[in-house]
């Protein structure tokens, strides 16, 4: 029984593809059409997980959608009723959208099939699940868990915003919901927003500016008080009611009404362009407090609503590394999985998940002692013959090496040398996080890698943090772990040995001065609070990158590496061979892995492409 899944028209869209409850494909329009976040129809993506699987649409069981867009359409109707007549002309601006689109989807759909093979339309079986029991279900169906609370917490779906759900024999009951317009996903979307970051793009930089926030000061203490007061009233269980006054989602074609966040806040909206000063990164961190606070709740009911040892997460909310580190921490539950497409992404994943077990009824099979989401690695890779055809192409010099040690001896030598290596290898990952097979690597002991990654590699503001990839056996020792991280979607503590002692006026210090001051003997990858966002290496997920960070520990007794993703700022992950030589010769990478071939920059044909990268992709 082979059945897809598909998320699209929001942000993120995909396709997944399963047989018989276990996932073989799934990848990100993204990273096909190369324009980050894509929206469309998923065409590249199911493409591919047809291609992969070696399925026809026709012997497919069944083709799953996301969401329920009428579900979604009496969502908009009944908030502009009940507004009205505010949002008016935001009524006016969606609902030709709906009418002409999104109320006849089942019809978009097939003909969107149509334009990929030709199908038997009387036998198309074309399934619609809710928008939160599909993150929940790509949570507990592939967490190897016999039963676990579940938590998924996002934006908004059809009209839940946050669910606690109990996944038992198989099966996944919901126990609890949070309704529209009350979200713990629009209100981070929404200082997300008054910061002047773009969107469901830019939480992860209002995550990342958190910890510049001088969390003793009056400024921070002040701004949290503001948020309780006035924008969020938080309930002990996690729920949450926000004050509409305050926003403009619902009505509107604002995330907020700037005027009384200008008044309440006392500064200004943030221009993108805007240089960040201390008050942007003290309301960083308040707000980043409050989200864990209300996380930390939601955990608590969780645990007290199921009683259960383990807990799944999904949700775009579930991508705070940062909340889900608290989480940890707090010791509510023995085990933790985190689905590493938790976004909108994912939701194709869970849809054709849901499918399989509660509309087909088939058993659920848990993985003895490993998930199902086989390292994330699940899109595309590519052959030797795909390189060496780049390489004709662009007149590419490479060095082949004929077996992985030897690769990785020596890409280790360069990283030691302070070199930066374009790592491409294996099956692209499913999700926002680069895992090891489209990264960027560096020397984590290096005080300047930060600066060097950000400004002359990534071109992306220069406060942004890096993750380390290490050694899974080696987590405990540098870290304060006591989960294994495999997807790179918690931040925990670096151990004391590790630490500087930071200067007695390090909290009245810029946030320059503060970025550039070394906080440990591993400054690449340390956040000013002392933590960093691990991802945990694994040989039986992926040998060749755990071989890499040997040949790393045993040249420099660190077996951890700084892994950023394999892109530029604005720019989607590489996928294809092409996009990695492009990536590399646009930037000041040093050198680039492709499968066992080593490209040296300083041997390849000057760059003659008329591109320009800084035009191309803008700010995300």
């Amino acid at each position: 029984m082979k059945i897809l899944g598909i998320s699209a028209y929001y942000h993120d869209s995909a396709a997944t593809i399963i047989q018989d409850g276990v996932v073989l494909a799934a990848a990100q329009e993204e990273r096909f059409t190369r324009k980050k976040h894509d929206a469309c129809f998923p065409t590249n993506a199911i493409k591919f997980c047809l291609n992969y699987s070696g399925t026809s649409l026709d012997q497919l069981t069944a083709i799953v959608f996301y969401d329920k867009p009428l579900l979604k359409f009496e969502r908009l109707l009944e908030t502009y009723y009940a507004n009205s007549p505010k949002g008016i002309k935001s009524f006016l601006t969606a609902i030709p959208v709906w009418l002409n689109e999104k109320m006849f989807l089942k019809r978009l759909l097939k003909k969107e099939l149509s334009g990929i093979e030709g199908y038997n339309k009387k036998k198309l079986n074309l399934l619609f699940t809710e928008h939160h029991l599909s993150h929940a279900a790509s949570s507990f169906y592939t967490s190897g868990f016999t039963e676990s609370a579940i938590l998924t917490i996002d934006g908004v779906g059809e009209w839940a915003t946050c669910s606690i759900s109990h996944g038992e024999n198989g099966q996944i009951k919901v126990l609890k919901e949070l309704h529209f317009p009350h979200s713990l996903g629009l209100l981070y979307s929404a200082f997300t927003y008054f910061l002047g970051f773009k969107v469901n793009s830019g939480e992860y930089k209002l995550m990342g500016l958190a910890p510049y926030g001088n969390a003793s000061s009056t400024a921070v203490q002040s701004f949290i008080e503001k948020i309780k007061n006035n924008l969020v009233d938080i309930k002990s269980d996690g729920s949450l009611w926000l004050n509409q006054k305050y926003f403009d989602y619902a009505t509107g074609l604002r995330m907020i009404n700037v005027k009384k966040w200008e008044q309440l806040f006392e500064f200004n909206l943030r221009n993108p362009d805007e240089e960040l000063t201390q008050i942007h990164c003290d309301l960083a961190y308040s707000i980043q407090a409050v989200t864990e606070e209300i996380v930390l709740n939601l955990a608590q009911e969780a645990k007290n609503l199921t009683g259960s040892a383990n807990l799944c997460l999904a949700g775009g909310v579930a991508l705070n590394c940062v909340a889900n580190g608290k989480i940890s921490q707090a010791g509510y539950f023995n085990k933790i999985f985190i689905q590493p497409a938790a976004g909108d992404a994912g939701g194709s994943l869970g849809a054709a998940l849901a499918a399989y077990h509660i509309y087909y009824s088939k058993e659920y099979k848990p993985n003895s002692g490993t998930d199902g989401m086989h390292g994330g690695y699940l899109g595309p890779e590519y052959s030797n013959i795909d390189i060496q055809q780049m390489a004709r192409k662009y007149n590419a010099k490479f060095r082949s090496f004929s077996n992985n040690k030897e690769l990785c001896q020596s890409v280790a030598a360069l990283l030691d040398d302070g070199s930066i290596v374009g790592w491409m290898n294996g099956r692209m990952e499913f999700g926002p996080r680069a895992l090891g097979n489209r990264s960027i690597l560096g020397d984590p002991r290096r005080e300047e890698m930060q600066k060097r990654l950000n400004l002359k590699i990534k071109y992306r503001e220069s406060f942004r943090p890096f993750a380390p990839s290490v050694l899974a056996e080696d987590a405990a020792f540098f870290f304060e772990i006591d989960h294994y991280s495999p997807y790179m979607l918690m931040v925990q503590p670096l151990r004391a040995p590790f630490r500087n002692k930071l200067p007695i006026e390090f909290n009245e210090m810029s946030l320059r001065d503060k970025l550039y001051t070394p906080r440990s003997s591993l400054p690449a990858i340390t956040h000013l609070d002392f933590t960093a966002r691990i991802q945990t290496v694994h040989k039986e997920t992926n040998a060749i990158f755990h071989e890499l960070l040997t040949c790393f520990k045993q040249t420099t007794g660190v077996g951890m590496l700084v892994n950023t993703s394999f892109n530029v700022r604005g720019e989607p992950i590489v996928c294809t061979p092409e996009d990695a030589y492009r990536c590399f010769m646009r930037t000041d990478m040093d050198y680039l892995v492709i499968n066992n071939q080593l490209f040296d920059k300083n041997l390849q044909p000057e760059w003659q492409s008329k591109d320009n990268w800084k035009e191309e992709f803008t700010l995300d």
